[in-house]
This record gives structure tokens, C-alpha cells and sequence, in this order.
């Protein structure tokens, strides 16, 4: 892995562990070298997490609408920061530049981001896995409901298993790194992936 997208909150939430995973997933994608994708906010879990990944000298990619830009919410001190049109564009754009996406505890933005990630993992549009860090048990509702749309028969369990989730940003990238696609999915995985 070259680069992660990471989703994640502009709010830092009521509990300072959301911050200081943020902190620690910018420590391990520095340790192990691998750059940062991200939405290119200055404020909450955004901004915790690029901060800490420019302090240890790490590339971090922003990609922000033009919308956003000008409420002086993009962060100004970034490896590259691209300003596009639209919400769809950004996510687009997002999804180009990384390699494997993760989500650590955010609101409805987070959550569409991630499901929309997944959505076109689901429907082989991309093959990189997608990941969430249950960072005090933040994800373990939204889980459950994947679990029970399992048991309704509104999601097949081999669609399930496309999301990763672990409690510790190590173990998150080591699982990213790891995974590997379903026997099915092989034939999109060689048809959307480039030849490097």
C-alpha cells in the first residue's frame, strides 16, 4: 500500500481516545511509509490526523470541495491539496489516489463516505479493502445492523465480509495489508486494477 484514504470526523468527539487514535494511526501509516487520502479539513479528527502525520514528515493528499474551501475549512499546510466541485467529485478523486480506506469514528459524512466505498467494493468497481477502527466500540452498532441485514437477507455474507473491522490502528493496516479478495471477485480485481 502506497496511500490510505482515511474518513473521519470534523468533530474530534466527547472522548479524547477518538483523538488519540487519529494520533496513532498517523504513527503507524508513518512507521510503515504508507501516505495519507483524506477529505483536506483543518478541523476535528480531520485535522488531528493530517497534523500529526505532517509533524512526522509524511505525505498527506487533501481533497476538499470548493464549497468547504471557502468556509476556511481546508488545511493550508499540506503535501497537496486538491479543491474540486463536488462531493461526488472529491470521493471520485479519493478513490483514485489511495490504495485501501479506512474509517475511524465520525458523523453522517464518515458513515456515507465508508458505505459508498464499500458499496462500489460490493459491486466491483474497485478492489482495495475497506476497513473500520472500532475505536471504543464506536462501530460496534453499525456492525450489529450489518450483521442483521446478514440475517434478513438484504446483504449476502460473502458482501459482509468485505468489511474489516479492528479495535487498534496497527492491527487495522496490518488486516489491509493482509487482505485478500473472494474467490468470486478475482475477475474485477484484475479487471479495475491498473498494470503497474
Amino acid at each position: 500500500m502506497r496511500r490510505v484514504c482515511v474518513f473521519c470526523g470534523s468533530s474530534s468527539g466527547k472522548n479524547p481516545e477518538y483523538a488519540g487514535a487519529a494520533r496513532a494511526l498517523a504513527a503507524e501509516l508513518l512507521r510503515r511509509r504508507i501516505g495519507l487520502v483524506y477529505g483536506g479539513g483543518n478541523v476535528g479528527l480531520m485535522g488531528v490526523l493530517a497534523d500529526a502525520m505532517l509533524a512526522g514528515g509524511g505525505e498527506v493528499i487533501g481533497v476538499i470541495p470548493g464549497h468547504l474551501h471557502a468556509r476556511d475549512v481546508g488545511h493550508d499546510g499540506l503535501s497537496r491539496l486538491h479543491v474540486v466541485g463536488t462531493m461526488h467529485e472529491r470521493k471520485t478523486l479519493m478513490a483514485e489516489l489511495a490504495d485501501a480506506f479506512i474509517a475511524l469514528p465520525g458523523g453522517f459524512g464518515t458513515l456515507e463516505e465508508f458505505c459508498e466505498i464499500l458499496t462500489w467494493s460490493q459491486l466491483g468497481l474497485h478492489c482495495k479493502p475497506c476497513g473500520l477502527i472500532n475505536v471504543r466500540g464506536y462501530f460496534t452498532p453499525l456492525l450489529a445492523m450489518f450483521d442483521h441485514a446478514v440475517t434478513e437477507k438484504f446483504l449476502k455474507p460473502e458482501n459482509r465480509r468485505l468489511v474489516l473491522a479492528r479495535a487498534t490502528p496497527a492491527a487495522m493496516l496490518s488486516a489491509l495489508e493482509a487482505w485478500q479478495p473472494a474467490p468470486r471477485v478475482e475477475k474485477w480485481c484484475e479487471r479495475v486494477t491498473p498494470a503497474n
